[in-house]
C-alpha cells in the first residue's frame, strides 16, 4: 500500500484559504516558530472546524479579529510565504456590499481590541522579539559549543572562532531590537536603530549621568526597546509637523538626536537599573521562593501560552541572559510542557477506543518532547477541558523540583531563549558544569511527565465509559 502523500506548501496554502474566508478576509500574514498569525476583517468567515480537519494543521485559536493556525516547527515557515503570495494575487475579490460590511465589522472588532490596550501593547512587545529567536537560538548552540571544546580543551584554535560567531549578534542585539521596534510601532527601522546603536557605542564610556559614568550595554533590550520607541514617537511628530521641503533633513536629524541624547542621559540609566532590578528579584524569587516559587511559575505557564502571552517574557528572559549569561527561568517553565506530554500519555491509555484522539496524540507527541506544545494543547487538552487543568499539575510539580534543587545550589539555567523540552538539554547551563545541569532538568521533566500522566489519569477523563468508546465513535 503506498505511504499517503503530504501536501506541498503551496497546496496547503491553497487549502487553508478559502476556508478563513479568501484573499478579501486576510488584513495579513505572519508567523512565529510554530503557528500562522492572521489579521481577518471577519472572524465570522473563519471556518474554525474545517480548519481543524486539514490534515496539516495540528490547532486553530481564534481572538477577535486574529485567528492563530498551529502547523508546527518547519511547516509554517514555508507554507506562510505561499499564503501571503494567494492573498496578494486574490486582494480586491468580493461586491462593494461585501467589502462596506466587512469594513464595518473590522471596525467594530478594532473598537473592542483597543478596549485592552495592556494586551495589545504586550503582543507589540512580543512582535519585537519574536523575529529574533531564530538567531538567538543559533548562537547559544554556537556558544554551547564553544564552551564545551573550552571545558574539554579540544581543538584550542577553534573554540575562538567560536565564541566570536556566537558573540557578535550578541553584542549588536539592542540594534536588531531597535530595528524591529521602530518597525512593530510605525517608525522608519534604520532610525530606530541608529538612536538604539547609542546604548552599545563604546564611546558612552565618555559621558557622565546622574553622577557616573556609562557603560557600554547599559539597560540592555529595555533601553534599546525604550530608546527606539522614544524615536519611532519623534518621528511621527515631526512627519506631521515639519514641511515637506524640510522633512527629507531635519527630520532624521531630530529623530536621531532629541532621542539619543535622552537615552544618553536618562533611558540609559533607568533601563539600566530596571534590568539590574529584574535580575536581583528573579535570584531572590528562586533563592527564596524554591518549590513554592518554581511550582507556581510551572503551573501558571501554559495558560500563559494559551493566551499568547508567554511572549511578553521574552525581553525577561533576553535581560537575564546578557546580564547572567543565561535564564533561569526558561528551565522552569519548560516544566509546563512536561506536564502536557504526560497528560497526553495518559490519554492515550485511558482513550484506547478513540482512533481519532489516539492518532493525534501519537502525532504531537514527538514535537511535544521537543518542547512544541501547541499541536497537544490545541489538539488534545484543551478540547478535552480536564487534562488541561492536569496537566498544569504536573508542570506545577516539576517546577517545584526545578526550585527546590535551585535553592540548594543545582540551579539550572538556559544560554538562549526558544526550545523547551528535550531540545533545550544543548543550551543548558550550570555551575557544576553541563552533565550536572542535565542531570536536574531530566529530573524536573521526569517530575512532570509522571505527575502529569498520574493527575489526568486520575482525575482528567470522566468515568472509564470514555475509555472503551468505539474507534470512530461518539464518546
Amino acid at each position: 500500500m503506498p505511504a499517503p502523500r503530504e501536501d506541498t506548501p503551496a497546496q496547503t496554502a491553497a487549502a487553508l484559504l478559502p476556508l478563513l474566508g479568501g484573499p478579501a478576509n486576510l488584513l495579513s500574514v505572519t508567523h512565529c516558530l510554530t503557528r500562522l498569525r492572521l489579521e481577518v476583517r471577519d472572524r465570522r468567515l473563519v471556518d474554525g472546524a474545517a480548519l481543524r480537519a486539514l490534515p496539516a494543521v495540528l490547532g486553530v485559536v481564534e481572538d477577535g479579529t486574529a485567528c492563530q493556525v498551529v502547523l508546527g516547527p518547519g511547516d509554517v515557515a514555508r507554507v506562510a510565504p505561499e499564503l501571503e503570495l494567494l492573498a496578494a494575487d486574490g486582494h480586491g475579490a468580493g461586491t462593494a456590499e461585501d467589502l462596506a460590511a466587512r469594513g464595518a465589522t473590522l471596525k467594530e472588532a478594532r473598537q473592542a481590541r483597543n478596549a485592552t490596550p495592556f494586551k495589545r501593547f504586550l503582543r507589540r512587545v512580543a512582535q519585537v522579539f519574536v523575529p529574533l529567536i531564530p538567531a538567538l537560538i543559533g548562537c547559544g548552540l554556537v556558544a554551547g559549543l564553544a564552551g564545551l571544546l573550552a571545558n574539554l580543551r579540544w581543538l584550542p584554535g577553534l573554540a575562538p572562532a567560536l565564541a566570536a560567531v556566537s558573540s557578535g549578534f550578541m553584542a549588536l542585539l539592542a540594534v536588531f531590537v531597535g530595528i524591529n521596534t521602530a518597525k512593530v510601532f510605525g517608525g522608519t527601522p534604520v532610525l530606530g536603530g541608529a538612536v538604539a546603536a547609542i546604548t552599545v557605542f563604546p564611546g558612552v564610556t565618555r559621558v557622565s549621568a546622574f553622577g557616573e559614568h556609562l557603560a557600554p550595554g547599559r539597560g540592555g533590550v529595555l533601553g534599546a526597546l525604550a530608546a527606539a520607541w522614544c524615536a519611532t514617537y519623534v518621528e511621527r511628530w515631526c512627519r506631521g509637523r515639519v514641511p515637506r521641503s524640510l522633512d527629507a533633513l531635519l527630520t532624521p536629524a531630530l529623530t536621531v538626536l532629541l532621542p539619543g541624547l535622552l537615552t544618553l542621559y536618562g533611558l540609559m540609566y533607568a533601563a539600566g537599573e530596571v534590568s539590574a532590578a529584574v535580575g536581583h528579584f528573579t535570584d531572590w524569587l528562586l533563592a527564596r521562593g524554591g518549590a513554592a516559587a518554581g511550582f507556581v511559575l510551572g503551573g501558571l505557564f501554559l495558560p500563559l501560552v494559551t493566551l499568547g502571552l508567554h511572549q511578553a517574557l521574552i525581553p525577561v528572559h533576553t535581560t537575564l541572559i546578557q546580564q547572567e549569561g543565561s535564564t533561569v527561568l526558561l528551565p522552569i517553565l519548560s516544566m509546563a510542557g512536561a506536564g502536557q506530554v504526560g497528560a497526553a500519555l495518559a490519554v492515550l491509555v485511558r482513550l484506547r477506543g478513540d482512533g481519532s484522539m489516539r492518532r493525534t496524540i501519537r502525532s504531537a507527541l514527538p514535537a511535544g518532547l521537543l518542547g512544541i506544545g501547541e499541536p497537544l494543547v490545541y489538539g488534545v487538552s484543551l478540547p478535552l477541558g480536564r487534562p488541561f487543568v492536569t496537566a498544569c499539575v504536573g508542570g506545577a510539580f516539576g517546577g517545584g523540583l526545578m526550585g527546590l534543587l535551585g535553592q540548594f545550589g543545582d540551579r539550572v539555567g538556559a544560554s538562549a531563549i526558544g526550545p523547551s523540552g528535550w531540545a533545550l538539554f544543548p543550551l543548558l547551563t550550570g555551575a557544576h558544569g553541563l552533565p550536572h545541569a542535565a542531570a536536574v532538568y531530566g529530573a524536573g521533566l521526569l517530575t512532570g511527565y509522571a505527575a502529569g500522566f498520574a493527575a489526568t489519569y486520575a482525575f482528567g477523563l470522566p468515568g472509564r465509559g470514555h475509555a472503551n468508546t468505539p474507534e470512530g465513535g461518539t464518546p
